[in-house]
Formats: C-alpha cells, structure tokens, sequence
C-alpha cells in the first residue's frame, strides 16, 4: 500500500483543482456582472427565458462564515432570500407550490413565468430562519427530507467531514489505494484535504466514504449522528411545521444516497420507500421528490422513470436550467436553478432569471461537439 503526504504529486493534483474550483467563482461573478452590466441579459432573454424556475436551497441561516467553511455555498442569509423573493415578483415571475407547476405543465397553461422555491435536507433552519420569511410573503415552498434523518439514523456527512478536519491537526485517509496523511493546520490545508476526501467519496461506493467520515468524525471527539440531531427537524417538528398550507414536504431519498449508484432495486426502495414513509408520518400524500446531490453522475434516465413508475408528480435535479413547457414530458427530471451561498447578489440572481447564461453554455457545448466531430472525420 503506497503512502502518500500532502507535498506529494497526487495530493498537490487534488489540492490543485480545489483551487481551480474556488478561484472559478470570481470568473463566473465577472462574466454574470458583464452580461447584467452590458444589458446583454435583457436583449437575450426574450429569446432565452423559460416559463418558470425551481430554485435549490439548503441553508437559511444567519451563521457568520469562517476561514474554513467549504460547505458555506450551502448557506444563505435570511435577507437575502428575502430580496430574492421580492425580486422575482419584481420581475414578473409568479411563487406558486409544486403542485400548481405540475399542473400548469401538464396542462400548457399559458400565464406569468412562474417562480418555486425548495430546501434539500429538512435541516431546522428551514424553519427558523426560512419560514418567517416566507410566511411574511405568503410564499409557497417545498422542503425535502431524506427519512433516516428525522429520527437521527442518517449521516451528513458532507458537514461531519469538514468538522472533523476543523478540529483534527493530521487526518489519514486511503484514497485510491493510496494512503494520504494530510496535515490540517491551516485553513488552506484543510480545504485542500476536505476537496480531494470528499470528491474521492462522491465517486466511490457511499458505505465506504462514510466509513472514513465515521472513523474521523470519532477521532475528533463526536459522533457523526449527533450533527443530524442537532441540525434537523424530527417528525414531531416537521408535522408542526407540514400543518401550514404554504409547506409542503417532498421525499429525499431514506439515506441520502446517490441512486445512480444503487441497483435498481436498490434505488427503487430508497425512491419508493422515503415517499411511504414520509406519507405515514404525516399522513398525507407525498407526491414531490428530490434527487440527492442531483447531478448527471448521481441520477439518470433509470432513476427518472422509476420515480415515474412509483408515482410521483415531480421529481427535481440540481442539473442547472430553467423550467419549459417541453419540461411536462419530463416531470420526473426537472432542472434547478441554484441560490449559492457565494453568489448573494441580486445582479447574479436577474442574469439567471434572463437564462442567458444556460443559452451561451449550451452553444459552446455544441460548438465544442461540432469540433470534435469535425475534426474526428479529417
């Protein structure tokens, strides 16, 4: 077994593209300001708007950041989420639940583009922090719960790991099969280790990479189930919390798994079972879904028709885009649009809105394709 410290090539590699990741954030804000800036996002939008969108949240939260908070994209102010929702009732959009987006789609309803906003994890500043500020709107909004985690018996383990790294000074971990020892005394080392443990564990096997989270999560003095108690709603909060008519609570899944990753039958019954689960404890239908980590390498065209198959009228992705009529032949596969915690600016939030920003990507995805394809013939 190969032994690799923090100096060496393959961790310097991993090191490498957490920077590359961070320091695209700026790029990203500078091409978003230069479309809003320049106006381009209002000529193009006529031409690239859709009919709704589905925003992603996860925590509202009034937690001020600190040095090392790789999770911090996660976390978005109370005040900004209200200046988002003024902002798309400013632009025209209209905040409508899940249930009305499924039917208007269905039906091809035609009207104002319509806004839907939903939170991933049940964590309990959805309804601290969240909900008075919807409540104040009178907005309509999903929460999407993965059902071990009420009761504790689930892993967030994306928050256990940066923890333990905030509090361990060394952490080894086989990656790959290669043992690295990672030193964690400053902020920057423990980003660069919390990058490359956490994309090893997006891509491996989840029992393994929570494995890992667990032994380190030991070693620094806690245990990994302890955060999920104290960070998410039980089923007696979220049956208080269910009874207003503005909530509604859709399914994540029972573990938080990416059932891509899970054989069919498997992935069936962390789909089909969240849903039952979440009707019992509540006792009323459960007819909204959400996929975990939601990207192309975590749920696929299998796992869109089984959510189809059980029953469901939505089910969402974190696949970036706007929502379009042509969306209502696929309701099990719909697009977000992300409020990330490093883009709290109202200029950023207006740009996406125009879809501009999906329409250039796209085009460049095709032109690349065209290249290739050209170049393959030659």
């Amino acid at each position: 077994m190969a032994l690799a410290k923090q100096g060496d090539v393959s961790v310097r590699q991993g090191r490498h593209r957490f920077e590359m990741t961070r320091s695209s954030t700026p790029l990203l804000k500078a091409a978003l300001s230069a479309l809003h800036y320049s106006q381009a996002d209002d000529l193009i939008a006529p031409f690239t708007g859709g009919d709704g969108v589905i925003f992603t949240l996860h925590h509202v939260t009034r937690d001020v950041r600190r040095g090392f908070d790789p999770n911090s994209i996660l976390k978005v102010t109370p005040e900004f989420l209200d200046r988002v929702i003024r902002q798309v009732r400013d632009q025209g959009f209209e905040i409508i639940s899940l249930d009305e987006a499924a039917r208007r789609l269905k039906t091809g309803e035609q009207g104002k583009p319509f806004a839907v906003f939903t939170l991933d994890d049940g964590y309990r500043d959805n309804r601290d922090c969240a909900y008075p500020v919807f409540k104040a709107h009178e907005a309509p909004f999903t929460v999407y719960v993965p059902t071990d985690f009420p009761s504790a018996d689930g892993e967030l383990w994306w928050l256990a790991l940066e923890e333990a790294l905030r509090r361990l000074a060394t952490a080894t971990v086989e990656i790959d099969g290669i043992t690295r020892a990672f030193d964690l005394t400053s902020d920057a080392e423990k980003a660069a280790a919390f990058d490359a443990i956490y994309w090893w564990m997006r891509r491996s096997a989840e029992s393994e990479g929570r494995a890992v989270t667990r032994r380190l999560a030991k070693e620094a003095g806690f245990e990994v189930r302890d955060l999920t108690r104290d960070l998410v709603m039980t089923w007696d909060e979220l049956r208080d919390f269910a009874a207003d008519p503005l909530v509604t609570i859709g399914a994540h899944t029972k573990s938080h798994h990416a059932v891509s990753k899970l054989s069919a039958e498997a992935a069936r019954e962390e789909i089909a079972g969240s849903v039952a689960r979440i009707e019992h404890e509540l006792g009323r239908p459960c007819r909204h879904f959400s996929f975990p980590y939601g990207g192309a390498d975590s749920a696929g065209d299998r796992d869109f028709a089984i959510a189809r198959e059980v029953g469901l009228e939505t089910a969402v992705t974190t696949r970036k885009g706007l929502i379009r009529a042509d969306h209502r032949d696929a309701l099990t596969a719909l697009p977000r649009l992300s409020l990330n915690g490093d883009f709290q600016d109202s200029r950023y939030v207006k740009v996406l809105l125009s879809g501009a920003p999906f329409a250039i990507l796209d085009a460049a995805r095709r032109l690349t394709a065209l290249r290739r394809r050209a170049s393959a013939s030659t």
